[in-house]
């Protein structure tokens, strides 16, 4: 497929996201705060869970989510969540089927980590399996948003059926959403753009 970013340079795009994460921010200030309170008052531990993923050129910078686990669940190096995970709170639950917990990556595109559509952003340990593909795949911005996220929304339940989860997000899952990611990067545009931000919001609302 033709590679349209000549047509949609990435100062462009970073000047509309910008300003679309900013109005976003503002207009669910109200929702964020309640959300926060919720994962305050749910559970023992902080309200934002950080981790470094792999960003745009190899760059690393810390992604950031309403925090969904209980503190210290990803100290044994598991980066793979199933559903019924007994490591996820009542509430974490909630945020996840909802994806409120992604609301805080609003202020990593203000900042200019992420887009707010792109491939998902990974964690070193993949981007080095793959570093190859990766050469293309973070030749733009990740971002909260893609083919993948929409294909894969019901990841952890996809990855529950297998006995090895991680074994089977290295070798089945990650190289399909690395194909999704090279088929956005090459049909990329504003109006592609758009149109993965609006089946994203329907599948919210379904």
């Amino acid at each position: 497929m033709p590679n349209r970013c000549a047509s949609y340079p990435h100062t462009w795009k970073r000047l509309f996201e910008f300003f679309a994460a900013l109005f976003g921010i503002i207009i669910i200030s109200p929702l964020l705060l309640v959300v926060a309170l919720i994962v305050k008052v749910g559970s023992a531990g902080p309200i934002i869970y950080h981790q470094q993923r792999i960003g745009r050129s190899f760059h690393p910078f810390m992604i950031y989510k309403f925090r969904t686990m209980r503190p210290g669940s990803d100290a044994d190096g598991n980066t793979c969540t199933v559903k019924g995970d007994a490591r996820i709170t009542p509430i974490g639950r909630l945020l996840r089927k909802t994806k409120l917990d992604e609301l805080p990556q609003l202020f990593n595109v203000l900042i200019g980590d992420m887009s707010l559509v792109g491939p998902r952003p990974e964690v070193a340990q993949y981007v080095e399996m793959f570093k190859e593909d990766y050469k293309t795949v973070l030749s733009v911005r990740p971002g909260i948003t893609d083919y993948a996220a929409i294909e894969y929304r019901n990841e952890e339940a996809i990855l529950a059926r297998y006995s090895n989860p991680q074994e089977a997000y290295a070798k089945e899952i990650l190289p399909a959403k690395i194909a999704l990611y090279k088929k956005y990067i090459a049909e990329q545009s504003f109006l592609t753009d758009l149109r993965i931000i609006l089946r994203t919001l329907g599948k919210l609302v379904n």
